[in-house]
């Protein structure tokens, strides 16, 4: 390979590694989130405890939803690395 090909190579490379870098800034918000939704949980309970069920099921689809959003987050760091 010539010198302007191993150039080429290294930029497309180190784009790479910061583009995953840049889309795994997702999970920091991810995790943040989580903490929300619980840390809410724990305060709805001790406000209402009567409302845990309710509370609860609320709690598990707020989880749910902010670790799907990791997971895109996770998936989409891992296409522009080996994609």
């Amino acid at each position: 390979m010539t010198f302007k090909e191993d150039f080429v190579n290294s930029i497309l490379t180190s784009g790479k590694s910061i583009g995953a870098g840049l889309a795994t800034i997702g999970l920091a918000g991810a995790g943040t989130g989580v903490g929300i939704v619980f840390g809410s949980l724990v305060f709805g309970l001790s406000r209402n405890p009567a409302e845990e069920q309710r509370l609860f099921k609320y709690a598990m689809l707020g989880f749910a939803v902010t670790e799907a959003v990791a997971l895109l987050a996770l998936m989409m760091a891992f296409l522009i690395l080996f994609g």
